[in-house]
C-alpha cells in the first residue's frame, strides 16, 4: 500500500438539517496538497456531504476539484468521489474514485484506492494509497 495523495483540508462552513430519525449535513471545504505526484490547491465548491440514520454509521460522500501541478511539472486538475462510511467509533473507512486531465496520473483513474482521514486543527489530512 503506498500512499498517492495527501490533502490537507480546511473547514469552511457546516449546514445541516435534523430529521426526527435522520440528520443531514453539508460540509464545506477549501485545502492544500503538497505531495510527490501532486502540489496545489482543493477548489472552491468542496463538499463532504454526510448522512446519519438512527442507530447505524453516518454515510458520507466528498467531492472536490483539485488544481496544480503533477510530478511532472505539468499543470492539472483532479477530481475526487471519496464514497465512505464512519464508524461508531469515528473511524472512516472510504473508497476514493479519480478523474484527472494529468498524462501523470491518468493510472489513478483505474487503479484500487483506499482513504483514511485524521482529525487535525480546523479540519482533516485525507490519505489516499494506492493498494496494489
Amino acid at each position: 500500500m503506498k500512499e498517492v495523495l495527501t490533502i490537507r483540508v480546511a473547514i469552511t462552513d457546516c449546514l445541516e438539517v435534523k430529521g426526527k430519525s435522520e440528520c443531514a449535513r453539508m460540509i464545506l471545504f477549501d485545502g492544500t496538497c503538497d505531495c510527490e505526484y501532486f502540489k496545489g490547491k482543493v477548489l472552491p465548491g468542496g463538499v463532504d456531504t454526510q448522512k446519519d440514520l438512527a442507530g447505524k454509521e453516518t454515510m458520507l460522500s466528498a467531492r472536490y476539484i483539485l488544481e496544480g501541478q503533477d510530478s511532472e511539472g505539468q499543470n492539472c486538475r483532479i477530481f475526487i468521489e471519496n464514497n465512505g462510511q464512519v464508524d461508531k467509533n469515528g473511524q472512516i473507512s472510504a473508497i476514493p474514485h479519480i478523474i484527472t486531465d494529468s498524462n501523470a496520473l491518468s493510472f489513478l483513474e483505474n487503479a484500487e484506492l483506499k482513504s483514511t482521514v485524521e482529525g487535525i486543527e480546523g479540519g482533516v489530512l485525507v490519505h489516499i494509497f494506492l493498494m496494489s
